[in-house]
């Protein structure tokens, strides 16, 4: 199966030259201590070549396998340098020489050792430390030279790259759990942004949709006393609409209270339009710097207006956050198309706002903070995707920045 199949060691390596160090390793360990192996076992050693030849292969072969099963390459590794300890008794060779482990033979125990710490877990690199010191300690008691302080060198040195395999895969476990946490978090901020604009939105048209439900319901109820001779069914049918509007607007006040959050202050007013732009250009240019503002006189739908103010609200809380003094222009206009275009499929009115500011006049010292009331980029789509817009937002190579808005009308 596809989940048994193995996987190299840093095969999850971002970089290309990484993922390919293992290989790399492996190949010139390999053709390095196979022949290395044979001439050292036959010449000091005094092996037969056969007998060499075999050992070499068993011992030097399988680090090519420790790049995708470390495990299983340290069985045959293992045994193949016990096994060439024990051949050793078999032959008279000089005291100064290194036994039960030759010297190319621990620097191939050591590469596998540390390709099984980046592999396995902290349970099989201890139980694989034990078998390698009891096993050096066991040849110990049959030396034929004696037993010292170098004959340990392949159990020192294999503890050491099994943990410092173990402690290089631990820490890249670590950095890839926290890479994947804050991912995870990212996207949980995002989502949860998107769905307080969203609240807040549904919260501000509450006010404007409760207008228009409130003046249906008020002629509904009124219209038997203006209008004259009304048939009977005529007026059960007003009585009908205006408790259906009055049902209605009951419901709307039971999701407004879900949609309501404790820190929602200041939201019982009526909601601004385009009338209190120009306010709100004013307020920005006296407290933090020049807005240039030209206004559009015009009946839109209060959703249209509504979203107009958020997004002019918010472009200039951007500018005073990351562009203070900046001089900027807000302007609104009326555009009307008679054909369907690529920009523009349904045609029709549409009002633009558009919002663009300079280059900051000198670097500030950090962000200044203002009283937004969204969240950004993400609010202002959220606005113009309610009325069925379009926006368009980018720096502009002056090193300025650019919100263009088109809402349309119908």
């Amino acid at each position: 199966m596809e989940e048994d199949r193995p996987r190299a060691l840093l095969a999850g390596a971002s970089r290309r030259w990484v993922r390919l160090l293992p290989w790399a390793v492996a190949f010139v360990l390999c053709v390095a201590l196979l022949p290395t192996t044979i001439v050292v076992l036959t010449a000091d050693y005094g092996l037969t070549g056969g007998v060499a030849a075999g050992l070499a292969v068993a011992q030097a072969a399988p680090l090519l396998l420790a790049v995708v099963r470390p495990l299983r390459a340290w069985y045959v590794v293992f045994v193949a340098d016990v096994a060439g300890a024990l051949a050793l008794l078999t032959v008279d060779f000089q005291e100064r020489l290194l036994w039960p482990f030759p010297p190319m033979e621990i620097v191939g125990y050591v590469g596998l050792c540390l390709a099984l710490g980046l592999r396995e877990r902290r349970r099989t690199l201890l139980l694989v430390w034990l078998a390698t010191a009891a096993a050096n300690v066991a040849l110990g008691f049959v030396a034929p030279h004696g037993f010292g302080a170098m004959s340990l060198l392949f159990t020192i040195l294999g503890g050491v790259a099994l943990l410092l395999g173990g402690v290089l895969r631990e820490r890249s476990e670590v950095q890839r759990r926290l890479v994947e946490q804050e991912t995870i978090s990212e996207a949980e901020r995002g989502r949860r942004t998107l769905l307080e604009e969203r609240a807040r939105i549904a919260r501000e048209l509450h006010d404007v949709v409760a207008h228009h439900m409130s003046v249906i319901t008020v002629q509904a109820d009124t219209a038997e006393y203006r209008l004259d001779r009304l048939p009977p069914d005529v007026r059960e049918e007003f009585t009908s609409i205006a408790a259906t509007a009055r049902e209605s607007l009951g419901e709307m006040r039971r999701l407004l209270g879900v949609l309501r959050s404790e820190e929602a202050h200041g939201e019982l007013v009526p909601q601004p339009g385009l009338a209190q732009i120009g306010q709100l250009v004013e307020v920005t240019a006296r407290a933090r710097g020049p807005v240039e503002f030209t206004p559009c006189d015009v009946e839109v739908p209060e959703a249209v207006g509504l979203s107009a103010y958020r997004i002019v609200q918010e472009a200039l809380s951007n500018v005073v956050r990351h562009a203070p003094g900046a001089r900027t222009q807000v302007s609104l206009s009326l555009s009307v198309t008679e054909t369907e275009t690529e920009s523009d499929p349904r045609g029709g009115a549409r009002l633009t706002v558009l919002v663009v500011n300079g280059p900051p006049p000198q670097p500030s010292d950090g962000p200044l903070e203002v009283g937004g009331t969204g969240h950004g980029l993400v609010g202002m789509r959220e606005r113009v995707r309610l009325v069925g817009g379009s926006l368009d937002t980018g720096p502009l190579p002056d090193g300025g920045f650019r919100v263009a808005a088109q809402l349309p009308l119908d």
